[in-house]
C-alpha cells in the first residue's frame, strides 16, 4: 500500500483507507488517484491520463474535472489550498503530498487524523441535523419496503452533496446497505443516454458480486452494456436497454440488502434518465430502494427535471428536501470547522455571514479571501487564527475563484438575459425594471416582462414588488439573489459601456422626477460620476446640498458640498470656476 497524509491507497481492493476505515472510491477517480499517487511531484497532463487509463476507449476530458471533484471530497481536499492534488490551470494534475509506503506503525497517526477530520466534518454540517435526520428516515421508510425518491435541492454552493456525503457515509459505516452514485455531466445529456445510471450500475458491479449476477440474470443487455456480459463489452443503443429490465434487478439486488442510489446535479440528466427516474419512482410494488437526486434550482438546464419532481412531488410519489442559507449559529460552526477552533475572532462570522447570505460555499471562498489578505492570521504557539485588521477594510471585490465560479453559472443563460441582469446590477441589489429600460435604451414594458419572465425560470433574481413613479404609473422592481451575483455582473461589464449606462439611468431619473429633481439629486449625481460625467454629477450634488439646507440639515447640505467640490476638481479649471460662479458657489 501507499500512504499520504492521513490515507493509505489499497490498489489490490481498490478503495482507500483512513485508519481503521474503509472508503469506497467509484473505479474511475481510483483509477485517476492510483496513477496521481504512483507519480508524485510530477505534473501530470490530461492527455497522459487518458491515455494511461483508457488508451482504447474515447473519454471526454472535461470528465477528468468530475473524478477531481470526486477525489477531493474523498480527500477533503482544497482546490484553491490542495494538500494532495494540485491544478495546473490547462497542463494538467500534480500530487503534491508525500507519499511513502505502508507501515503498520503508521497506524495510530492516521487513526488520529481520521477522528480529527470526522470531527470537522460533523461541525461542517452545522445548521444541517434537521435534514440529515430527514434523509435518516427516509432510509428507514425505505428499509421496510416502502421505495422512496427525496429530490435535495438548493442553489449552487448550498451543501447539497456535504449533506448526501455525510448521510452516505453512515449507511457505509454501518455496512447493512448497497450504495451506488452517478454524476451526471453538464453536456454530455444529448450525447450519451443513460450517462450517470450506467456509471451507478458500474459502481454496482465493482462493489458487490451479487448485483452482477441479478443484471445478468434480468437486464442481460444493461451488462453488455458496462463490458461484463458473455459478449463483451458492445455498443448497446438505449432503445435496447429496456427501462423495466433494469428496474427488475435494482429491485432484485434490494430484496437482499437495502439499496441507496444517488444521483447528482439531476438538472443535467438525460431525457432517458429522466424517465427512468419517474418509472421507478411510480411502479407500485414494494421494494428497499432509496434514490437521493440533487439538483440545482437555478437555470433553464433544470426545466424538464423541475416538471418531473413538481410532478412526482404532487402525487405524494416523492418529497423534496430544499436547502436553506445558514443560520448565523450555524455559520459560526461552520468557520470553525475550517478554522480547526472553536472560539473565531469577534465579528468574523458576522462579516462571513452578512456578505455570503449563508451560502457555505461563499462562505468558505471568503474567508479564504480575508486570509489571503492578511486580515486573519495565525499567530502563537498554538497556531490560533486571529484578527489582524478590520473585517471591513478587506478589499470590496468578489474573491477571483468566486468570481469565475458565478460568472461560468452566469453564461448558461442567453447574451440578452446576461446584458438585462448586468443593467439591473448598476442600481444595486434591488433594481427597478425602468431603470433596466433606460440604461439599454429599451420600452419600459418590454424590459419589465422580460424581467418577470427571467424571475420565474431563474435563481439570479425575484420579483421584489412594485414602486410607483412620480407621473403615476408603475414599475416592478427585482432583488439579486445574492449581493456577490450582482458585484459580478457590475465588475464584468467593459467600463466604457458601464459608464454610458449609468448616464441614460441618471436622464431618466432626471425625467421621471422633473421639477422634483432635488430629491433624487443625490441618486442622479451617483449616476453621473460612475459614467464620468462630472459637470451634471456636481450640478445634481449642490442641489441636494440646497435641498438639505432647506430641510435645515446643515451638516448633511455641508458634506453634499464638500462631495460637489471633490468632483469639480475633474473639470479643467476655466469651466470649474464658470461652474460653481453660476450655481452660486465660491471659486476655488
Amino acid at each position: 500500500m501507499k500512504q499520504f497524509g492521513a490515507f493509505r491507497l489499497d490498489a489490490e481492493n481498490q478503495c482507500l483507507w483512513r485508519g481503521s476505515k474503509r472508503i469506497a472510491v467509484r473505479p474511475r477517480p481510483f483509477a485517476v488517484l492510483e496513477y496521481l499517487v504512483e507519480h508524485p511531484g510530477r505534473l501530470i497532463s490530461h492527455d497522459e491520463i487518458l491515455d494511461a487509463l483508457w488508451p482504447e476507449t474515447f473519454v471526454q476530458p472535461q470528465i477528468l474535472r468530475t473524478y477531481m471533484l470526486d477525489l477531493r471530497k474523498v480527500l477533503g481536499d482544497d482546490a484553491a489550498e490542495p494538500k494532495y492534488i494540485e491544478t495546473l490551470p490547462k497542463r494538467g494534475y500534480q500530487f503534491v503530498a508525500a507519499v511513502s509506503t505502508y507501515s503498520p506503525s503508521a497506524v495510530k497517526a492516521a487513526d488520529s487524523a481520521a477522528e480529527t477530520g470526522a470531527s470537522l466534518s460533523s461541525a461542517a454540517l452545522a445548521g444541517r441535523e434537521a435534514e440529515l435526520a430527514r434523509l435518516r428516515a427516509e432510509f428507514r421508510s425505505a428499509s421496510g419496503g416502502q421505495r422512496r425518491v427525496v429530490w435535495v435541492t438548493g442553489e449552487t454552493g448550498i451543501g447539497k452533496t456535504t449533506l448526501v456525503d455525510a448521510f452516505l457515509s453512515e449507511l457505509e459505516a454501518s455496512g447493512s446497505t448497497t450504495v451506488a452514485r452517478g454524476q451526471c455531466v453538464e453536456g454530455l445529456a444529448a450525447r450519451e443516454a443513460y450517462y450517470p445510471v450506467t456509471e451507478a450500475l458500474r459502481e454496482l458491479c465493482a462493489s458487490a458480486q451479487a448485483a452482477c449476477a441479478a443484471l445478468a440474470r434480468l437486464a442481460p443487455v444493461w451488462l453488455s452494456a458496462l463490458g461484463r456480459g458473455d459478449a463483451g463489452e458492445r455498443m448497446v443503443a438505449p432503445q435496447e436497454r429496456l427501462p423495466g429490465n433494469v428496474m427488475a434487478a435494482l429491485e432484485a439486488i434490494a430484496a437482499e440488502i437495502p439499496l441507496v442510489l444517488v444521483f447528482e446535479d439531476v438538472q443535467w440528466a438525460d431525457a432517458f434518465t429522466l424517465d427512468l427516474l419517474s418509472a421507478l419512482a411510480r411502479r407500485r410494488g414494494p421494494a428497499r430502494l432509496l434514490i437521493v437526486a440533487t439538483v440545482r434550482t437555478q437555470g433553464d438546464a433544470a426545466q424538464s427535471q423541475q416538471r418531473l419532481m413538481q410532478d412526482l412531488v404532487t402525487r405524494q410519489l416523492s418529497s423534496e428536501l430544499c436547502l436553506q442559507p445558514l443560520t448565523l449559529r450555524a455559520m459560526q460552526g461552520l468557520l470553525a470547522a475550517k478554522l480547526g477552533q472553536n472560539e473565531l475572532p469577534a465579528g468574523l462570522a458576522g462579516f462571513v455571514h452578512r456578505h455570503s447570505e449563508g451560502n457555505p460555499l461563499f462562505a468558505v471562498a471568503l474567508l479564504e479571501h480575508l486570509t489571503a489578505q492578511r486580515i486573519l492570521g495565525q499567530e502563537g504557539e498554538t497556531g490560533a487564527w486571529k484578527q489582524r485588521a478590520a473585517f471591513e477594510t478587506v478589499e470590496p471585490r468578489v474573491p477571483a475563484g468566486l468570481a469565475q465560479m458565478i460568472a461560468l453559472e452566469m453564461e448558461q443563460l442567453s447574451a440578452e438575459e446576461q446584458t438585462l441582469l448586468e443593467a439591473g446590477s448598476l442600481m444595486g441589489v434591488a433594481f427597478p425594471a425602468w431603470a433596466v429600460a433606460a440604461a439599454l435604451e429599451r420600452d419600459a414594458a418590454a424590459a419589465e416582462e422580460a424581467c418577470e419572465d427571467m424571475a420565474r425560470r431563474v435563481h439570479f433574481i425575484h420579483r421584489g414588488g412594485v414602486d410607483e413613479l412620480p407621473d403615476g404609473s408603475r414599475s416592478a422592481f427585482f432583488v439579486f439573489v445574492h449581493g456577490l451575483y450582482r458585484e459580478v455582473l457590475y465588475d464584468r461589464q467593459a467600463a466604457a459601456r458601464r459608464g454610458r449606462r449609468h448616464g441614460r439611468i441618471a436622464r431618466r431619473l432626471g425625467d421621471l422626477f422633473a421639477g422634483r429633481e432635488a430629491d433624487v439629486a443625490r441618486e442622479i449625481a451617483l449616476h453621473f460620476e460612475a459614467a464620468g460625467e462630472w459637470r451634471p454629477a456636481v450640478e445634481a450634488l449642490l442641489a441636494a446640498a440646497r435641498r438639505a439646507g432647506q430641510r435645515h440639515a446643515p451638516d448633511e447640505a455641508t458634506e453634499l458640498r464638500r462631495q460637489a467640490l471633490e468632483l469639480a476638481s475633474h473639470l479643467r479649471e476655466a469651466e470649474r470656476q464658470t461652474l460653481l460662479e453660476s450655481l452660486g458657489e465660491p471659486a476655488l
